[in-house]
């Protein structure tokens, strides 16, 4: 049975850990909010620890599993970045026969493209599975014996076939999710003056 110290002494434990715990998340919050205006950086350091990842594949001479599995697990999250939030094929609201549309003329309703994987969230995942299949390369249990052509035969048919899939999704509901650079508009002199 438990006396009124012990009781005292659990909840005081319970209450350090969750601070601990609150401070480790507000100190790895405070990292990512630091790191989200350098995605240049960022996506060249997930680069980096991809390639880190493959060196060791390949001098290891296994884990092709693991790989197939980050893969897809990429493939997936590169086709959640194409994809809008609100998918035109799920609205029906559209007035013409194919569906709705993004607009095409000056006279349309201006609508963003809003992604349904933010660039953010699509670099975070993407470096943090990265980082988990690397660790998962430490473990033997994961090290299991495939013939590993297959799965690369496999991981392009599956990249082909989601890919064509997806471009045709754009074709249809005529978007394009990327942007190459904001349009620039011309400033007016203030030396020139108007007769």
């Amino acid at each position: 049975m438990m006396d009124g110290n012990d009781l005292v002494t659990e909840t005081s434990r319970r209450g350090i850990i969750s601070q601990g715990w609150t401070r480790i998340s507000q100190v790895y919050q405070g990292t990512l909010d630091k790191w989200t205006p350098h995605t240049k950086f960022r996506w060249v350091g997930s680069f980096v620890l991809l390639l880190l990842f493959m060196l060791r594949i390949f001098t290891k001479q296994g884990w092709y599993i693991v790989t197939y599995a980050l893969g897809i697990y990429h493939l997936n999250l590169f086709i959640a970045f194409l994809t809008p939030k609100i998918d035109p094929a799920m609205d029906f609201d559209g007035d013409d026969d194919n569906g709705p549309a993004l607009p095409t003329r000056a006279t349309e309703e201006f609508r963003p493209f809003i992604r349904r994987l933010p660039e953010f969230k699509f670099w975070l995942s993407v470096t943090k599975s990265t980082l988990v299949a690397f660790c998962c390369t430490f473990i033997d249990a994961f090290n299991i014996p495939v013939f590993w052509p297959i799965l690369v035969m496999y991981f392009i048919t599956l990249f082909c076939i989601t890919m064509k899939r997806q471009i045709k999704h754009m074709i249809k509901y005529r978007y394009l999710p990327f942007t190459h650079s904001k349009p620039k508009y011309k400033t007016v002199d203030s030396s020139v003056t108007v007769n």
